[in-house]
């Protein structure tokens, strides 16, 4: 039996918070240019995929957050890999913009 307040009563009596795994991920206008972030964080999905490409598993990943459920990076990477092409995307800008940023740095060293 599920309640407008998001407890459920178990088969045991006993009662337990459930959470929407809709409500884990958001986009707020103006912030991270409306990418996709961990709720209530500045944690982008983009940021856990990296980490997660990079061969960290999702325990690690939290742990090397600190702040983040591992709940959250399990969300972050659904929602990775339902949005794979918009995400590889923002990895691909990123990738391009620290190239960038690093060839200034080079001809800035050699001048």
């Amino acid at each position: 039996m599920v309640r407008d307040d998001q407890s459920e009563e178990r088969y045991d009596g006993s009662m337990s918070t459930v959470t929407n795994i809709g409500s884990l991920i958001e986009r707020r206008s103006g912030f991270r240019g409306g990418r996709p972030v961990v709720a209530g964080t500045s944690v982008s999905v983009q940021r856990i995929a990296g980490s997660y490409k990079l061969g960290l598993s999702p325990e690690e990943i939290a742990e090397n957050f600190g702040h983040l459920s591992l709940a959250q990076v399990h969300a972050a990477l659904a929602y990775y890999h339902s949005n794979r092409e918009e995400i590889e995307g923002y990895l691909c800008d990123e990738d391009a913009a620290d190239a960038q940023e690093r060839q200034r740095a080079d001809s800035d060293a050699s001048s």
